[in-house]
């Protein structure tokens, strides 16, 4: 067989016969797609988008399949695709002065002309010839994740994703077989480009088109469609697997995205039978190495095939591989590593060095510190501008012991005993100063925790909020109604209390920031305000999605405060 280089550069170009035409070569919704249909679907994106005006088009398509249709079609008809992470309003305007056209899934007033899948015409009998892929040709634009800063453009050429793909074909290939291809994580980075989309028609495999994004219906998804399965997942899913869940037998899990921390390897090999297989990179280098930790360690990262390494002489990786810009260089990586055995250990990042009012801070350095306290899992330190000074912010998520101390010591007092462990090495200006302890860490859709998302939780109109269960479709949250709440401004004098319209405010936030909630707000139903809720109150937010509602609740000791259902409209955004 053809590399999957060469399979993916002539896919929809080579006259296929009657047999390979009826053969599936996609899923949606638990029914077969055949490529015949996929081929058609192409050949409409393609001459559509030869008809619009400029060469850089952004695209956000939910529905894997067709965005896959609508990637290749714009490749065939000459373009190059920027992948938007999200369909935000600032991810948008940020996108607007680079691009000329927007493929969305619906109509919406933005500053460039707009396509969505509804606006194709209808197929016709004759389709333009497809010619083969220009592997020098600029196929897309990914950003950096914004895990260490603002995300940054990286343009990629086919030559560059396609060989990326020969050296996964090649070492996982044989492992792989038949197998689909089920994705937890987004199409729209780097990630889940390649292993979700790319790969599965590079290698023949089926491409389904939903994404999911919680465990119960990944769980759901593999057992209907029957046969081994392979799962593309994120660090913070993998160590979130409900318990309860049987055990399922797949081809492979692969992980990526961050570290996995080693507690949540029991559970994925309880719930998978087989440990995940992590890969190491970046949008920057594209795939590095890989590992899968197996008994007892130390655990190697070993490089993909067609990658080299070393260390310089301060101890930072450099590498070289076919699927970079200039395949002979070599490029310095911000990755602190070590020899070990055939492959590297990874030592932590060395680019994380923050300013604190113009003293040096190893922010790496102060999360370890915290950790090593034994009250949290996970930590996060960020600078903030609060009124034109730098303060060191932290958010933490902590243990079960943590949390009972949290609540039994209070926040300023356990905010203490953490300031303890990292006073001895910070001088007291650069101490941190603002704290946010979270359920869990704020993630995106490619389980990345990114500097915007972690600044979203130093909002000061948020309510802390710890969840206190969590399911695919609803949640139930502890928030903290916090005097100085600025929500509290003007309701009332002497007599402040929670506006409703703050409460529904809060109803929309979390179900965005918890569950998948979608399409634009619409109007409410059924709303009621029972009692006014008060600073300082522990007030329990019930929310509930199937869309198109959100339904919500606020409750406490005093009884029910609100309740209610929000409507929300085109979903699939």
């Amino acid at each position: 067989m053809n590399k999957p280089s060469m399979r993916l550069s002539t896919l929809f170009s080579t006259p296929l016969g009657e047999a390979a035409l009826a053969a599936p070569l996609g899923v949606r919704q638990g029914c077969l797609v055949p490529a015949q249909a996929l081929h058609a679907r192409v050949a409409q994106w393609t001459q559509t988008l030869r008809l619009q005006q400029g060469t850089e088009l952004a695209l956000y398509l939910d529905d894997s399949l067709e965005f896959a249709c609508a990637l290749f079609g714009a490749w065939h008809a000459g373009k190059t695709v920027w992948l938007a992470a999200d369909l935000t309003p600032a991810t948008l305007a940020a996108l607007a002065g680079r691009v000329s056209l927007f493929v969305v899934p619906e109509s919406r007033e933005l500053s460039q002309p707009v396509l969505t899948p509804a606006d194709l015409p209808a197929p016709s009998a004759e389709h333009l010839p497809l010619q083969p892929l220009p592997l020098q040709h600029l196929g897309v634009v990914v950003f950096t994740s914004g895990s260490s800063g603002e995300p940054q453009p990286i343009p990629k050429t086919l030559q560059m994703l396609f060989q990326e793909l020969d050296a996964l074909e090649q070492l996982w290939g044989p492992t792989l077989g038949e197998a689909d291809v089920l994705g937890m994580v987004s199409h729209q980075h780097i990630y889940g480009l390649l292993f979700r989309v790319l790969w599965p028609w590079a290698a023949g495999r089926r491409l389904h088109a939903e994404r999911h994004a919680f465990a119960e219906a990944l769980w759901a998804a593999v057992q209907a469609q029957g046969g081994k399965a392979v799962v593309v997942a994120s660090p913070s899913q993998l160590r979130r697997l409900p318990p309860q869940l049987e055990r399922l037998d797949v081809a492979a899990v692969f992980c990526s995205g961050g570290p996995l921390p080693p507690d949540a390897l029991p559970a994925c090999e309880r719930a998978f039978g087989c440990a995940p297989v992590e890969v190491f990179g970046s949008s920057e280098t594209g795939g590095i190495a890989w590992r899968q930790r197996k008994g007892v360690g130390p655990w190697a990262w070993q490089p993909l095939p067609d990658v080299q390494w070393r260390v310089s002489e301060h101890g930072q990786l450099q590498l070289r591989c076919a699927h970079m810009p200039e395949p002979q260089r070599w490029v310095e990586c911000a990755d602190s590593v070590r020899p070990l055995g055939a492959g590297f250990e990874l030592l932590g990042r060395m680019d994380r060095v923050v300013k604190v009012e113009g003293k040096r801070v190893s922010a790496q350095r102060v999360e370890q510190s915290l950790m090593d306290g034994g009250h949290l899992e996970e930590v996060r330190v960020l600078v903030l501008d609060h009124g034109g000074r730098e303060e060191l912010a932290v958010v933490a998520v902590p243990t079960a012991e943590g949390w009972a101390h949290l609540e039994r010591e209070g926040k300023r007092d356990f905010v203490a005993r953490l300031q303890a462990l990292v006073a001895t090495s910070l001088e007291r200006v650069t101490l941190p100063k603002r704290w946010r302890f979270e359920s869990c860490l704020p993630s995106n859709s490619q389980g990345k925790c990114t500097q915007q998302a972690l600044q979203h939780l130093f909002d000061p109109r948020r309510p802390g909020v710890r969840v206190r269960s969590r399911q695919t479709q609803s949640v139930e949250l502890l928030l903290d109604i916090h005097p100085r709440l600025p929500q509290f401004q003007g309701h009332f004098d002497g007599h402040p209390i929670v506006p409703g319209v703050a409460q529904l405010d809060w109803a929309q936030r979390f179900a965005h920031e918890f569950l998948a909630l979608q399409g634009r707000f619409a109007g409410a139903d059924a709303v009621k305000f029972q009692q006014v809720i008060r600073p300082g109150s522990a007030v329990t937010l019930h929310l509930s999605w199937q869309a198109p509602l959100l339904s919500f609740s606020f409750q406490s000791a005093a009884g029910a405060h609100a309740s209610g259902k929000l409507r929300y409209e085109s979903p699939g955004v």
